[in-house]
C-alpha cells in the first residue's frame, strides 16, 4: 500500500490530467475511478493518523494531561 504522500501525489496527477481535457471518455472514466479509489485511501490514511495523534495540554497546575485528538 502506498503511503499518504504517494497516494496524494498520484491523485493530484490524475486531477491535472483530467483538467487538461485531453483524455478520451473511456480513459477519463478510468482515471475518475482510480482517483476515487485514491481519494478514499487518503481519507482512510488520514483517519488512521488522526486516531493515533494525542495532544498534551498543560493544566493550570503545570501538569501535562494527555487527551485524544478530535475535531
Amino acid at each position: 500500500m502506498q503511503n499518504f504522500e504517494e497516494s496524494l501525489k498520484q491523485l493530484e496527477a490524475i486531477v491535472a490530467q483530467m483538467e487538461r481535457g485531453e483524455a478520451s471518455l473511456e480513459e477519463s472514466v478510468k482515471l475518475f475511478e482510480e482517483g476515487a479509489t485514491l481519494a478514499e485511501r487518503c481519507k482512510q490514511q488520514l483517519a488512521e493518523a488522526e486516531s493515533k495523534v494525542e495532544i498534551l495540554l498543560k493544566q493550570r497546575n503545570g501538569a501535562m494531561k494527555r487527551e485524544p485528538f478530535g475535531p
